[in-house]
């Protein structure tokens, strides 16, 4: 029997290797071909902050009933927002806050 050179034994790991990596990779791609995407329900695309009810703003990012509740008195108490960054002298909203529910919500 005839001895292998190191060249070849190199090219039979390295074809090895490749054949280990294109299975991996078709077995990753099947697992992932079956994950069902779900609808996202947290928020809509835009919610007009002057006439939004707390499910609305419940929909935001990081809003439950207690900051929403919040949110609508201060808008009864001090009249329509002029602008987003009124949400600022809301209990609870900060600057993070306000800017991870920023681009969900519109006034006037």
């Amino acid at each position: 029997m005839k001895k292998l050179s190191r060249e070849a034994i190199v090219l039979i790991i390295l074809g090895a290797i490749l054949l280990v990596g294109i299975t991996t990779g078709a077995i990753r791609h099947g697992i992932r071909s079956r994950i069902q995407l779900q609808a996202v329900t947290r928020a809509p695309l835009m919610i007009p902050l002057n006439s939004a009810t707390v499910e609305d703003l419940c929909r935001l990012p990081g809003i439950g009933t207690e900051l929403a509740s919040r949110i609508i008195t201060y808008r009864t108490e001090h009249g329509d927002f002029t602008h987003l960054d009124s949400l600022l002298n809301v209990e609870g909203i900060g600057q993070v806050k306000l800017s991870e529910i920023k681009p969900y919500l519109q006034v006037p």
